[in-house]
């Protein structure tokens, strides 16, 4: 049993804070000097055209066919090599809510890793180039947890990428991706977008994120979220465009930045607030953003009634005073603190304890985070945003960081 699985095991009818607390103090003691040793000693990149995908699966009976249309897509399979964070229901199992809030008891979730090493692509398991960590569901800690422990499976490909469970993907996916990287003006590209739809037949020429919002639900904490994807408008083709942030299902990067913008070991139960503290992250450390030129994957985003993580907190944890949504309002202060609320600077914080490290997965050096939220219209302090036209103009946003590239769009 691993160390975050005995802890669900053992933490029983606790509080919420007091939730937080021993988990926090179990990732203090177990992983996060681990991690520390990791992040000193990974594995040596190579540059042999090699990609990682970090898939994480939460009981997704997509997590199959989505690795099958990424292997019978691909331009070169060998070149691929797939980490799946599996979290799946292996007994007494439960339905997501369905209609009228019932919930009914279910067979065991389908073992996607060891259904696709039984057929016609089982090679590439056996060469070790599709690798899975299996993660019991009551030990689930939310989509980017199980990133940060998908980015762990990394083997020191050249590229990584990450898709969620539910995608499909075009003839060429994999190598479009990354010419798309490599024609981006930028030492340090990332390319990224919320997919289209599972549905689009893949003639798009690329979408792109421009429109972010202060969460308006209260069990959001006002954190930025990001709008929908659009078109450009007929624009495309040429280079990659320069966008202001990272979509957590579709983005490929220069493995590199596992080293300099390591995922976070201290953001469990997590689901909105990844994608603008990512962003900024990257952004800071200098990386720049960039949106498809092409569309290359599509995503099923609608799934009704299929289980979901924060439906199982409460029958794992049964605490008291609240489920998910109270302890994701303590720890999404985690997040806020770095982007410089300022109803979460350090002083207002009660739960001291999720700054544990904060500093070692905070922001970059190489650009000031004030750069970053004046270029994407962003004022934490009024909670206001102002339209990042430039963004829905495909040209390059203008702050003295893209004076160089600005001729070429």
């Amino acid at each position: 049993m691993s160390s975050v699985q005995a802890f669900s095991k053992i933490h029983d009818h606790q509080t919420i804070t007091e939730i937080c607390t021993d988990f926090y103090s179990l990732i203090k003691d177990k992983l996060y000097p681990w991690d520390k040793k990791y992040l000193q000693n990974m594995p040596e990149r190579r540059e042999d055209s090699s990609i990682f995908v970090s898939m994480a699966s939460y009981r997704d009976e997509n997590c199959l066919p989505t690795l099958l249309g990424a292997y019978s897509n691909s331009a070169n399979p060998k070149l691929l090599n797939f980490g799946i964070t599996q979290q799946n229901c292996v007994e007494n199992c439960k339905s997501g809510v369905l209609e009228g809030g019932e919930i009914e008891d279910v067979e065991a979730d389908e073992d996607c890793y060891e259904e696709f090493c039984k057929g016609e692509w089982g090679e590439a398991c056996k060469d070790g180039r599709v690798r899975v960590l299996k993660v019991d569901e009551s030990g689930s800690l939310g989509p980017y947890f199980a990133r940060y422990l998908g980015s762990k499976l990394w083997s020191g490909e050249q590229y990584y990428m990450q898709i969620d469970s539910h995608m499909t993907f075009a003839p060429s996916w994999d190598a479009t991706s990354v010419k798309m990287l490599n024609d981006a003006p930028s030492e340090k590209p990332v390319i990224t977008t919320y997919p289209p739809p599972h549905t689009t037949k893949f003639k798009g020429k690329g979408t792109r994120i421009c429109d972010p919002l202060f969460a308006p639900s209260d069990i959001e904490s006002q954190i930025v979220r990001l709008g929908g994807s659009a078109a450009y408008d007929g624009k495309g083709g040429g280079l990659p465009r320069v966008a202001p942030f990272v979509a957590a299902g579709y983005f490929v990067a220069h493995s590199g930045f596992l080293k300099e913008v390591p995922f976070d070991p201290f953001l469990p139960w997590i689901f909105m607030g990844e994608e603008i503290s990512m962003s900024a992250r990257l952004w800071t450390a200098g990386y720049d953003l960039f949106s498809p030129n092409q569309d290359v994957t599509g995503h099923i985003y609608i799934r009704r009634h299929k289980p979901k993580f924060w439906e199982v907190f409460q029958r794992t944890y049964h605490s008291k005073g609240g489920g998910h949504n109270s302890i994701q309002l303590k720890i999404i202060d985690r997040i806020k603190y770095t982007l410089k609320y300022p109803e979460a600077a350090r002083h207002l914080i009660r739960e001291q304890t999720i700054l544990t490290a904060i500093e070692e997965y905070g922001m970059g050096e190489e650009r000031p985070l004030e750069d970053y939220m004046e270029m994407v219209g962003l004022d934490m302090v009024g909670k206001k945003v102002t339209e990042a036209k430039w963004c829905h103009d495909g040209v390059p946003p203008p702050i003295h960081w893209y004076d160089d590239i600005r001729d070429l769009y």
